[in-house]
């Protein structure tokens, strides 16, 4: 049903099989609206959209046994894979909706979605603990007889993941659907976290249920933003949906990868898609109003797939931890939700053990990353015969063993363990200086200070503590490797480049 082809960080590439078709994930999946949709379902499949989600409670309220007898496909013009929310929005919304899961539930099956949701009880943010727990049972009850109404079927039935900002909530509501048997699981609620930019909780609650169910593919709610696609990716979300590109359209608002903007205060269009290719910034504001509408909503259509295209391709290249960094830049509140990848340990059974490129290491936060971390382990482990250590700085040739620095330190001292060092790496010994990374890494020029790697320091005292060394050497006078030593209570003996040793 689901096979993961690539894969870096939690992030993965994939495919999801439906009773219409292959999904290649990680997907944007447009809202459609079953009744007044604007931007037609055959531009969306054109644009290469494989799925996009519709309103199922909508379509009971408006066409009734109509859709049933002709399918939801039909409905709304789409014959590729449909996703059907079943009024967990207005729910969210308005508080209820007058209709029972069980008759939901027998609905979406009767016309034939292809990943229908269960009617849910949204938790939303901001919710005391003890509702969002009461939302929660509400959620996991209207779950378990959904699938009892439905029985057999080649739907993929959805797990709505529910519990917000309350982590151990997280955790439960989706452990009690993986146990249920649910193929496909979604986290509900975001919305009102990004409209917040409340990115790192956000990041915590993926973390949270990705904890528990690490393999199976999960959808993301609501997250139409740019900058919000590479960070849900990178944390394991496998799909997204979103009515953005519309609702940002009507309140004049056009999207980049960076930002929403204003369409009133740009002069120029910073992009080459169909509309903006063939529209001036002027041409585009003079537009009769609903034309405009859909030109800008269009355009943000664009921007939203070329910016999973570019996640995917940061995958497939090894670079998802770069891109992702790079594009928290655009807010301060997504570079926080960024830092929390320095204690999440799931990052790593994703991310491959050898890349073809290099790892570009450019601050501190890069000392946490996946490929760095397991090079330190392998370090930790390392027992060395000798009684002399040798640390020498890192030079731009890799291996360390095949440099000039190496041949002439190990002249001078053939019965000494020789290690180079990389803040980010940790100790480099001579002798495994050709394994992912410490090879394959370009690192900033620049003034390194030990308190900001405290990654370092605990990879220097290991691999003392683990060998018996009776002497430390370094060779240079350095301040970061000198603090280093000092935090790590270690002494050391300072000398030249080219003095005996």
């Amino acid at each position: 049903m689901f096979e993961i082809r690539h894969s870096d960080l939690a992030g993965r590439i994939g495919k999801l099989e439906t009773p219409h078709g292959v999904v290649e994930t990680p997907a944007f999946v447009p809202v459609v609206h079953p009744v007044k949709q604007t931007v037609s379902t055959q531009f969306l499949k054109k644009m290469g959209f494989e799925l996009v989600i519709t309103n199922a409670y909508i379509t009971l309220r408006h066409y009734g046994d109509e859709a049933r007898k002709r399918g939801i496909h039909d409905i709304i013009g789409f014959d590729g894979s449909v996703m059907t929310d079943s009024g967990g929005y207005q729910v969210l919304e308005y508080g209820s909706v007058d209709v029972e899961p069980a008759d939901m539930a027998q609905f979406e099956k009767d016309i034939r979605s292809d990943i229908p949701i269960p009617l849910d009880k949204p938790t939303g943010y901001g919710l005391e603990y003890e509702m969002a727990k009461q939302y929660v049972e509400t959620t996991l009850k209207n779950s378990k007889e959904t699938l009892q109404v439905v029985g057999e079927t080649d739907a993929i039935w959805v797990g709505p993941v529910q519990g917000a900002e309350h982590s151990d909530l997280v955790e439960h509501s989706a452990k009690e659907l993986d146990s249920m048997g649910f193929q496909l699981m979604a986290l509900g609620s975001p919305v009102e976290l990004m409209e917040a930019y409340e990115f790192a909780t956000l990041a915590r609650m993926i973390a949270a249920a990705k904890k528990v169910i690490p393999a199976k593919p999960v959808h993301l709610f609501g997250a139409g933003h740019p900058l919000t696609i590479p960070l849900a990716v990178a944390l394991g979300c496998d799909m997204f949906d979103s009515a953005s590109y519309m609702l940002y359209a009507k309140d004049g608002r056009y999207m980049t990868p960076n930002a929403t903007m204003r369409l009133d205060e740009l002069t120029y269009l910073p992009c080459q898609c169909d509309i903006c290719s063939t529209h001036s910034a002027q041409e585009l504001k003079g537009l009769e109003m609903d034309e405009r509408i859909i030109a800008i909503a269009k355009h943000n259509l664009h921007v939203l797939k070329a910016e999973v295209d570019s996640v995917k391709q940061s995958i497939l290249d090894g670079r998802l931890w770069e891109y992702v960094m790079q594009k928290a830049r655009a807010h301060p509140k997504l570079m926080e939700a960024a830092r929390l990848f320095a204690d999440l340990e799931m990052l790593e059974a994703g991310t491959p053990a050898f890349k073809e490129k290099a790892v570009y290491l450019y601050e501190p936060i890069d000392q946490h990353r996946p490929e760095a971390k397991r090079y330190r382990k392998i370090v930790s482990q390392y027992k060395s015969q000798k009684r002399r250590l040798v640390l020498c700085p890192e030079t731009d040739l890799h291996p360390f063993y095949s440099t000039r620095s190496f041949r002439e330190t190990l002249k001078r001292n053939p019965d000494a363990q020789i290690c180079s060092y990389n803040p980010f790496l940790g100790i480099i010994p001579a002798e495994i200086s050709d394994i992912f990374p410490a090879a394959h890494n370009i690192v900033t020029r620049s003034a390194y200070f030990s308190n900001d790697y405290p990654t370092f320091v605990q990879s220097l005292k290991s691999f003392v503590a683990n060998n018996n060394f009776e002497e430390v050497v370094i060779v240079t006078s350095d301040a970061f490797i000198e603090g280093a030593a000092r935090e790590a209570g270690i002494s050391v003996r300072i000398v030249g480049q080219h003095e005996q040793l």
